[in-house]
Order: structure tokens, then C-alpha cells, then sequence
């Protein structure tokens, strides 16, 4: 018996201390890399009615770049038709009808101070470049989207939508989206939803495979490595939902995973069931109304979670390289 307690308490403490391992030197011994957002929103916002045709000049002169891809991606517009953008632009800056001036007038107050922002991507780029030092870090802009999108790419650039992050509260947003939606309209999602896309872009799905596992592997591992980076952060606020959304998944995880097995969901193709599982939405179907949104993703991650536990040699390279989703099941030793 002595033995067997011995062998049990060896276990815990290994799951505990894989689990607790962080795979990142000290900051202090990391080479620290600057990020600064270019204003492209207080660049906008300074665009005056009685000077609209001068002040959209200026701003192809100083973003030539992204005013061509903000003009044509955002407000739909050729951006050779200066006449009727000079038309276009004061209403998008000051429609009340829609909102958009209170909307910009609340994203500039939310947004006066955007240091804590830049901290942050800057020790996530910091330790991403610490994995893949030939990553080349993009140019951030932060803009103003009139409530399209809250985070864009364009060959080295990533633009953030300011006004898709003016707090879950914020009474527009009734609008323009659905409830379920607003828990990751906050300003502090911003940053964790900036690497998570960057890591989707630079580390992309490679599998011939389009089978559940495959995907939600693939997606789950890109969540635990973002946790990784935000190690500061609650795994839930990485995952994008609430405390309760994540308790309740803990809670009832055992039957979670039976069922998905008992359905033999795990290698179906089928474009419902990937989009239950994996797509933002009230709730996972497949599963249960009680079940958040993108519960595949959540069991990707915990699979890959249980995965390095079992494998300490591992890197966060080696398991983000690695495509076969199958072996990683296995070799997780996944059974909640």
C-alpha cells in the first residue's frame, strides 16, 4: 500500500509540475521587442467637413497603404473615387443614425491611453519571436470599423477594429450583434485576440485531413500555445468565454468527451458537424444548450494540454509542427 501511495503522489507531482512548467525564460533574459500602434483612428478623427477633400489627401500622403485598404475594405469604397469618398467619409465620422458618432466619440475616450495595449502585444511578440526568431513582426494600426470587424491582415500588417471592443455593455452593440457575442467586445480581449490570429495566420492547418479531430486539434493547440503566451491570464479569458462557461465544461467534461465518442463524432467530415463544434455560436449543439460555443476547440486544447503533460521532452514547437492529430490523442492519454 505504501508503494502504490508512494507511485500516486510521483504522478500528481509530475501532472503538477508539467502542468504548472512555464516553456518561456524570464522576461528579463528575453530580447524585448517594442510594439507601437500607429493611430490610424485619431488620424480619422481629426478629418474636418469643411476641409474633407484636403484631409483625405493627407491621409493617403502619410497611409498610403492602409487608408487604400481601410477606403476599400471597410467603407466599400474604389479607392480611386476620391468625389465620393469626400461624400462618404463625414457620415461615417458623425451618422447618428447608426451610431457612429457617439461610437467614435466613446472609442477615443476608451482608448485615449493605449500603453497597457502595446505592454502586452509586446511581451506576446516578445516571446513569439523567442520561438520562431524568423518571425517578422507586423505593423499594427488601430482603426475604426464601423462595427465590421475587430481584427484584419494584409501581408505584414494587422489592423484592430477599436470600435468592436468598447465593452460588452455598450449599448449600440444591441445593434449590431448577438449577445453571446459581446463577452469578447473588451478592450483587454484585444490582445489575445491579435496573437491568436497572428498564430493562425503563421502557423497554418497542414493536414490533408478534414476530419473533426484534425481541426479541432489543430485549433486546440493553437489555444494552448496562446495560453502559454498569456500565461498571466485565466485559461477562460484565453478561450474567450465566461468563468461559468469554462467551470461548467470542467464540471461536466467526462460526459462531454463520452458523448462526443459515443457519436463517433470525432471522425466525421460532415460541414454541420465541424461548424457546431468549432464555430462561434450560443451554444454547442451537438452537445447540449448548456454548452458554450466552440466546445471542439476546448477539447482540442485540453487534448493537447494532456498531451505535453505526458510528453515534458516536448516542445511548444515540436507540438505546433506536429500534424498527426490521431498520434497526439493517443498519446495524450485523454480520459477525463
Amino acid at each position: 500500500m505504501k508503494r502504490i501511495l508512494l507511485f500516486i503522489a510521483c504522478v500528481l507531482a509530475l501532472s503538477a509540475c508539467t502542468r504548472n512548467r512555464s516553456y518561456f525564460p524570464k522576461d528579463s533574459d528575453l530580447q524585448p521587442q517594442h510594439v507601437q500602434i500607429i493611430r490610424f483612428d485619431n488620424a480619422l478623427m481629426n478629418v474636418s467637413e469643411a476641409a474633407v477633400a484636403q484631409d483625405i489627401r493627407v491621409l493617403y500622403d502619410e497611409y498610403p497603404v492602409f487608408m487604400t485598404l481601410w477606403v476599400e475594405d471597410i467603407l466599400g469604397i474604389p479607392s480611386a473615387d476620391t468625389a465620393y469618398l469626400e461624400q462618404q467619409l463625414p457620415q461615417f465620422l458623425n451618422d447618428t443614425v447608426f451610431g457612429f458618432k457617439a461610437t467614435n466619440a466613446r472609442e477615443q475616450e476608451i482608448f485615449a491611453d493605449i500603453t497597457p495595449l502595446e505592454k502586452s502585444l509586446s511581451q506576446a511578440f516578445t516571446r513569439i519571436l523567442w520561438l520562431y526568431p524568423e518571425t517578422d513582426i507586423p505593423t499594427l494600426y488601430l482603426f475604426i470599423s464601423g462595427f465590421q470587424t475587430p481584427v484584419f491582415f494584409d501581408d505584414d500588417l494587422i489592423g484592430i477594429g477599436a470600435d468592436m471592443y468598447l465593452g460588452s455593455d455598450y449599448e449600440y452593440y444591441n445593434r449590431v450583434v448577438y449577445d453571446y457575442q459581446k463577452q469578447t467586445m473588451r478592450p483587454e480581449c484585444i490582445p489575445v485576440d491579435v496573437i491568436s490570429a497572428f498564430l493562425f495566420r503563421t502557423l497554418p492547418y497542414t493536414s490533408a485531413k478534414s476530419r473533426l479531430l484534425d481541426q479541432m486539434l489543430y485549433r486546440g493547440k493553437i489555444m494552448y500555445l496562446t495560453a502559454q503566451i498569456f500565461d498571466d491570464l485565466p485559461p477562460y479569458e484565453v478561450m474567450g468565454w465566461t468563468k461559468e462557461q469554462w467551470d461548467w465544461c470542467v464540471r461536466n467534461e467526462r460526459a462531454i468527451w463520452h458523448l462526443v465518442m459515443d457519436k463517433r463524432d470525432l471522425f466525421k467530415t460532415e460541414s454541420l458537424v465541424l461548424t457546431s463544434y468549432l464555430n462561434d455560436g450560443p451554444f454547442t449543439s451537438e452537445i447540449s444548450q448548456d454548452a458554450p460555443g466552440r466546445l471542439g476547440i476546448w477539447l482540442g486544447w485540453r487534448i493537447a494540454e494532456n498531451y505535453m503533460e505526458h510528453n515534458p521532452s516536448v516542445t511548444l514547437q515540436e507540438l505546433m509542427a506536429e500534424p498527426d492529430a490521431q498520434k497526439i490523442l493517443e498519446e495524450s492519454y485523454y480520459k477525463p
